[in-house]
């Protein structure tokens, strides 16, 4: 891709440009629903991904990497902030990242000035959990399907200020809403001041009513930070409906920014509390979200490779990439849900989980059954093996083929029955 075509990409073109006028003129009044099941189409999305032959990757969600057209920009980006050295940084650096940020905004479904950059969601999240203005005996409720380093802070917070840390365990079934909204409520005090939840649960993709726990929680006095470093690039929603008070992701995940971005959405009206984890410059109001954005100076280049892998995404169309991905997910765990030897993590009702899903071996540890993946049929995946969820998450992208999903499937059954 040349220059001019990128910058016609960054302008509106991206669709065309992407999937090319043989594919968009043959597709494009194609419900969702159906194209996602079109290989053909599917294939010419690959085609933009430099893939290893080595394995099947499986295990997009710690990072996706960047589609070819996303990192050439991105080396781009370096090349030419290299080239202009301090003047870019001087003069052209806080208008191009505002313009990254209101653009990230607009994709969020929230103002700019809710929004800042950030490396990634746990520094997006701890700086909510050490900003909060604790009080000794004030508790904070998480789940322990909670990500690690999240919990890691809240425990630091504990050990400092007295507050108390709660946990309770996210369903992995769930029924109805009402099931998992009500765990959460049975766990608030008078006493709660912060309830942390995943919009999407890391271990095993369970999509959690985030909307329904928001409002019960608010109605009991009670803020909510939601961790959607899955979520976001992943399913289609908007912050502002969420009813949340903070929201943090990761944009290297499943939006395939270069790694290293994330976000951090703080609602207007809760910015002014927060205590910023660094010194902020002199005259940033303390009603500015930028005053937890005064983190020195940072590799440039990361933000402005945000803006094009917001032009991918938006040219593949959030809705087709969400179809896509439930149903390759779909794809691969209705064809061994319910197979003897085999445990699925993740909710049997499609609406609960999209691309990411949970399989295990009871008679195999988790490790061991993603070694065996790994070395016997090469494929790539991440074990989890604890609170109550014990398998391996499986984790693919647009671009994983149905020929992949069968050779994993087959692999399963295998194992399963040796």
């Amino acid at each position: 891709m040349n220059k001019r075509e990128f910058v016609r990409a960054m302008g509106g073109g991206a669709a065309a440009l992407v999937f090319g006028p043989e594919l968009l003129g043959r597709y494009a009044g194609w419900p969702v629903e159906q194209l996602a099941q079109e290989e053909q189409f599917w294939a010419g999305m690959r085609a933009k991904f430099k893939l290893t032959p080595d394995y099947i990757n499986l295990e997009n969600g710690y990072y996706c990497f960047q589609p070819e057209e996303v990192l050439n920009a991105f080396v781009g980006h370096v090349k030419a902030v290299n080239v202009q050295g301090s003047m870019y940084m001087r003069t052209k650096r806080v208008d191009d990242k505002l313009r990254v940020r209101t653009k990230l905004a607009a994709l969020g479904g929230c103002s700019p000035a809710e929004l800042i950059i950030t490396r990634n969601t746990t520094e997006s999240l701890d700086t909510v959990i050490a900003g909060f203005d604790w009080k000794p005996g004030d508790e904070a409720v998480m789940s322990n399907q909670d990500y690690g380093a999240m919990i890691d802070q809240f425990k630091l917070m504990a050990r400092r200020y007295g507050m108390v840390n709660r946990f309770i365990d996210i369903p992995l079934d769930p029924k109805t809403d009402d099931e998992v909204v009500q765990v959460y409520a049975n766990a608030l005090t008078p006493k709660t001041k912060l309830l942390m939840i995943p919009h999407m649960v890391n271990i095993t993709g369970h999509i959690l009513p985030v909307a329904k726990i928001c409002d019960m929680a608010h109605a009991r006095g009670v803020q909510v930070v939601v961790d959607g470093a899955h979520a976001f690039g992943h399913f289609e929603f908007k912050l502002d409906d969420l009813h949340c008070d903070y929201y943090g992701a990761s944009l290297h995940k499943w939006l395939s920014t270069p790694l290293g971005a994330g976000m951090l959405y703080v609602k207007q009206d809760r910015i002014a509390a927060l205590w910023p984890v660094f010194g902020t410059s002199a005259g940033v109001k303390d009603t500015d979200i930028m005053k937890l954005n005064h983190t020195g100076t940072h590799p440039v280049h990361t933000d402005l490779g945000i803006e094009n892998a917001i032009a991918f995404h938006e040219a593949i169309g959030g809705a087709r990439k969400e179809a896509r991905l439930r149903w390759v997910q779909q794809y691969w765990v209705s064809r061994v849900r319910g197979t003897p030897g085999l445990i699925l993590n993740t909710p049997t009702d499609p609406k609960r989980s999209a691309g990411i899903a949970n399989v295990g071996i009871p008679k195999m540890k988790p490790a061991d059954l993603a070694k065996t993946l790994m070395d016997k049929y090469k494929i790539f995946t991440v074990a989890i093996d604890g609170f109550g969820v014990h398998g391996v998450r499986v984790s693919p992208q647009v671009y994983t083929s149905t020929a992949e999903l069968d050779a994993f499937v087959k692999a399963l059954k295998e194992l399963a029955a040796a």
